[in-house]
């Protein structure tokens, strides 16, 4: 079976407070787009998983991949020993707020599932999923989600931004996520994000914010000079997508690549229509 894990953009990211276990309850909006790395499983008899991963570099051995730690978690919920080997091709950056390795964590439940026949219905895979990281439970919806607590706690949203174009721009740099929570100031956000959606795109950059935004772009001016020359190219919004670093425009007409290119030399580039 061959699947093709995709990123998602955090459309608004409100951090609301620290919770007594030292992580922090946010609203934000996921949304899935196009940017998509390739896996594949296949069925063997050895009696174990062998997984190889190919493209960008990955700075971590297989058993430690998010992969691997999915295919430990659907082996102890259902008491089963998996066969297969998989092969995962890296084309999402990681670093970004993309979910790159959130999704290939949770296609890869999704795959075991359907390829072994598992029998897991997308609420048990979303459960199992919510302990391999917060972002996971979302890629096994894959669908417009708002979500709440620690990024986990996922409600269905009937945003729909079909047809308008995006640009996503991830610099070399990145700041670790634990980083950059260590510079944000929780508050009640002025205007309720599930409100703010309701508005049309080109009036989401007054009421709809990152709260990343103030601790990453002094670490990282790059990217908020990326969200700055998106702006002046014509894009409704722009934003840090999570803890970043990848920004990303939506433009209610098409994006020349070449121009992407030329404006934002060193850096990963996608563009495409959303869904």
């Amino acid at each position: 079976m061959i699947l093709f894990p995709n990123a998602k953009i955090n459309i608004g990211l409100d951090i609301i407070e620290r919770r007594p276990d030292g992580y922090h309850n946010v609203e934000t909006l996921m949304y899935p787009v196009g940017w998509r790395d390739v896996l594949e499983i296949v069925p063997t008899m050895t009696g174990r998983v062998n997984l190889t991963v190919s493209g960008r570099s990955v700075d971590c051995p297989p058993e430690k991949n998010l992969v691997m730690k999915a295919v430990r978690a659907i082996e102890a919920e259902k008491g089963v020993n998996i066969s297969a080997d998989i092969f995962l091709r890296k084309i999402i950056p990681d670093g970004a707020g993309l979910g790159g390795g959130s999704a290939d964590a949770a296609f890869t439940l999704v795959g075991i599932n359907k390829v072994f026949n598992l029998g897991l219905d997308e609420p048990h895979l979303a459960t199992i999923a919510s302990a391999i990281g917060a972002d996971c439970p979302f890629f096994i919806y894959n669908r417009p989600m708002i979500a709440t607590g620690t990024g986990t706690q996922l409600t269905p949203c009937d945003l729909s931004l079909a047809g308008l174009n995006i640009a996503i721009v991830k610099p070399s740099r990145s700041v670790a996520t634990r980083q950059a929570y260590a510079g944000v100031k929780p508050a009640t956000p002025q205007h309720r994000l599930a409100d703010s959606l309701g508005l049309s795109v080109d009036q989401w950059l007054s009421v709809i914010k990152n709260d990343f935004e103030p601790s990453i772009f002094p670490q990282l001016p790059e990217c908020a000079a990326i969200k700055e020359l998106l702006i002046e190219m014509g894009a409704q919004y722009a934003s840090l997508s999570g803890s970043g670093s990848a920004v990303y425009g939506i433009f209610d007409r098409d994006i020349l690549s070449e121009r992407l290119t030329e404006d934002f030399p060193e850096c990963d580039i996608w563009c495409g229509i959303l869904d």
